[in-house]
């Protein structure tokens, strides 16, 4: 293998070994909501203090979170909501939740995509160019109705030539409702991380989502679909 070719999979050895590092170093115990009860005062007065520095640190370890596919955005989510507020930590999420995953998206493209667009025959070649002229409306879909892990989202359209200005429009887009409703969750948690830090209890991401939100979700996806099934049946139609 030359040179150049072992230079295709430097990011994916670097995302693989930040993610170790992640675990090797506890981060997801300090990227929990237990950790946010213990420590709400300390990190609300930091931001109350350097209101630009906490806004771009929170950017900065949010993206990288995204970018190694570290499993801790909704959380950090709730976190940015609570820090800065639903409608600032909303914007500060989803700009950085947006830039994680297309550097995510590029890695996977330079690393693998080639390869396996190459090598792709029959069904699978198909349901790549199926992907490929609906990028958009597609990537939309999976954005709105999180069903598949963020990180695979992220990763999946690099190996069917979708481009990167469909894949930052989609995905920007795609997010805002679930992030500016985690966000809003967020917002409105002091109480309850007081609840919990009083009463020693374990406080989980489970314990916030309601029904209601994934069904909203689910709606929010079955709408973004309508153009794509007309659009489907019209060719079918004619054919």
């Amino acid at each position: 293998m030359t040179g150049r070719a072992l230079s295709r999979f430097l990011p994916a050895v670097a995302i693989l070994g930040c993610l170790a590092l992640g675990y090797a170093f506890g981060l997801q115990d300090y990227l929990s909501l237990n950790a946010l009860a213990d420590h709400r005062d300390q990190l609300q007065g930091f931001v109350a203090a350097n209101f630009l520095l906490a806004a771009a640190a929170y950017l900065g370890v949010y993206a990288l979170a995204v970018a190694v596919a570290f499993p801790a955005a909704s959380v950090l989510t709730v976190f940015g909501g609570f820090l800065f507020g639903w409608l600032a930590g909303g914007a500060l999420t989803a700009v950085a939740a947006t830039t994680g995953a297309t550097l995510l998206f590029l890695a996977a493209r330079s690393t693998l995509g080639p390869t396996l667009r190459d090598r792709a025959g029959g069904s699978l070649a198909r349901f790549a160019d199926g992907f490929r002229k609906d990028a958009f409306s597609y990537l939309l879909i999976l954005r709105l109705a999180p069903i598949f892990p963020f990180f695979l989202v992220n990763i999946a359209p690099a190996f069917f030539g979708v481009s990167t200005r469909t894949f930052v429009m989609a995905t920007l887009i795609g997010i805002l409702p679930g992030t500016f409703a985690y966000s809003y969750l967020g917002s409105g948690l002091d109480s309850v991380l007081v609840a919990a830090s009083e009463a020693g209890t374990t406080l989980s991401l489970g314990d916030l989502v309601t029904p209601q939100i994934t069904l909203a979700f689910a709606a929010l996806a079955a709408v973004a679909a309508i153009p794509l099934i007309v659009k489907r049946v019209t060719r079918h139609t004619k054919t």
